[in-house]
C-alpha cells in the first residue's frame, strides 16, 4: 500500500491575512474554498489547509488534522481501527487516534 501526506490543516484566527501572507511570501494560491465566515476552510496549492477559527488564541492547538492519501483506503481504515482509532463525526474516513491526533484518510 502506498501512502503520503496530502495536506496539513491548521487553525488561524485571521483567514484573509493568512491567505495573503502565503500567497505573497510563498506564491501559494487558493485552490478551493468551503463555508462562510467565521467558519471558512481554504486549501492552498502545495498541501496547506487554513481553517478559520476566530476564537483561536494559539500557538498550542494550531494543528487541526493530517490528510493522508492512500491507494487502499479500506485497508488503511481497517488497520487504524484495529489499532485503537475511533470514527469521528465527519465520517468513517476520519479517525481520532487514542492521543487525540485526527487523520483524514483520502483515496489516491
Amino acid at each position: 500500500m502506498a501512502s503520503y501526506l496530502e495536506h496539513m490543516a491548521i487553525r488561524v484566527r485571521d483567514l484573509d491575512w493568512h491567505i495573503s501572507f502565503f500567497e505573497k511570501v510563498f506564491g501559494m494560491t487558493v485552490k478551493k474554498q468551503l463555508g462562510k465566515a467565521p467558519n471558512r476552510k481554504v486549501w492552498l496549492q502545495n498541501g496547506l489547509q487554513l481553517n478559520e477559527t476566530t476564537d483561536f488564541e494559539g500557538p498550542e492547538g494550531r494543528a487541526d488534522h493530517l490528510g493522508i492519501m492512500t491507494d487502499d483506503v479500506n485497508e488503511a481504515l481497517r488497520k487504524a481501527y484495529e489499532l485503537g482509532g475511533k470514527e469521528m463525526p465527519q465520517g468513517h474516513n476520519w479517525i481520532e487516534l487514542p492521543d487525540g491526533l485526527c487523520i483524514e484518510v483520502i483515496i489516491d
